[in-house]
């Protein structure tokens, strides 16, 4: 039983439906009633009429002209002077909802989509420098009796550790940061394991070629240019 003033009387609930979202998605749902559109002794008035009256209809047509123009027809066969108001769609309304949000997440999609390009540039660069410098050690393996195939999974081992390690705490990092932006998302978890996953066995790969490529080249050389080698 709901009432809103002390002098109504007593109203029974006929149903219970899901959330409503009245301020945006991204804000929490208010408390709100339903009444009828007209009603006897509500809110101290013996007698209150609602003018203005809201329908929803489902279909697979929403936002086409032919189903507005048919709903007009309807509607003018009741009364030819009752012209629709504000016709809009689900769609449109949650789009103009989450603009801001949507605008500020592309935004930082584009950061952390070059992020994610720099990192990965960096972390082939610098392996593939590092392995280039350590010419010479492969000359010295390859003249005690070193296989090529050792001494290509010597170093992919080396990399794919100090990337391990890298990953790790990068993850920690995001898991801690991504907590701020839970303010903006919606039914969302800031922490989404396929998001990780994907990353991270991106970076993990990019760091494997940038191991394997350089290691494999000079290991295929002479060991002697290789000894010669600064």
């Amino acid at each position: 039983m709901i009432r809103v003033a002390s002098t109504d009387p007593w109203r029974e609930v006929i149903g219970v439906v899901q959330d409503v979202h009245e301020d945006g998605v991204d804000q929490p749902a208010q408390s709100t009633v339903y009444w009828p559109v007209l009603m006897n002794n509500f809110e101290g008035q013996k007698t209150q009429l609602r003018r203005g009256v809201a329908f929803s209809i489902r279909t697979s047509r929403a936002g086409s002209q032919a189903l507005m123009n048919e709903v007009q027809q309807q509607v003018w066969s009741v009364n030819s002077a009752v012209p629709l108001a504000d016709p809009t769609t689900l769609g449109e309304l949650y789009t103009k909802s989450m603009a801001r949000t949507s605008f500020t997440l592309v935004l930082l999609c584009v950061a952390g989509a070059m992020a994610l390009l720099l990192g990965v540039i960096g972390i082939y660069g610098v392996i593939a420098y590092t392995v280039s410098q350590r010419t010479r050690e492969i000359g010295i393996r390859m003249a005690l009796g070193a296989q090529r195939n050792q001494l290509t999974s010597l170093f992919v081992r080396q990399g794919l550790l100090l990337t391990a390690i890298g990953a790790a705490c990068g993850l920690v990092v995001a898991f801690v940061t991504m907590r701020l932006m839970s303010a903006i998302l919606f039914n969302v978890s800031p922490v989404d394991p396929l998001t990780y996953i994907v990353i991270t066995a991106g970076l993990i790969a990019t760091a494997y070629l940038a191991c394997y490529v350089p290691s494999r080249r000079a290991a295929t050389i002479n060991p002697v240019n290789a000894l010669r080698s600064e």
